[in-house]
């Protein structure tokens, strides 16, 4: 809302009170009760993925997302983590890759980033805007 711009939200609901950001556009807010639907959804539809420090459930769906863009099954998008200090130090991306668990090429699926101006830079070099 603060840019004008329409927002899709996707909200599970669960046993204690889950609300939906405010910044979600009200017609635009779908409700889910199986985490599994909600997931394929946000998938299918996503043109870019924006990651914020968070728990399991955020992890959850960081790693789905980055396991079906690995594995082919889903296009590729940007894959924005916000706030470099949280995520340098809950996933170690070259650590992996020094173990053999993932390819070298799998962390470029990856971009980490500070501000909004950042992850709108990747967005748009990604698809090519303003040329």
């Amino acid at each position: 809302d603060d840019v004008g711009a329409p927002s899709i939200g996707l909200n599970i609901v669960l046993p204690h009170e889950q609300a939906p950001n405010p910044y979600v556009t009200p017609e635009l807010c779908f409700n889910f009760h199986y985490f599994a639907i909600r997931k394929m959804h946000f998938v299918m539809r996503a043109k870019a993925v924006a990651v914020f420090p968070g728990g399991f459930g955020t992890m959850d769906e960081f790693f789905e997302t980055l396991t079906l863009i690995q594995t082919g099954r889903m296009e590729r998008v940007p894959v924005i983590l916000f706030g470099k200090a949280f995520w340098k130090r809950a996933i170690d991306l070259d650590f992996l890759a020094e173990q053999g668990t993932i390819s070298p090429g799998d962390q470029d699926i990856i971009d980490f980033v500070d501000t909004a101006d950042e992850a709108w830079g990747i967005i748009s070099r990604f698809y090519k805007l303003g040329e």
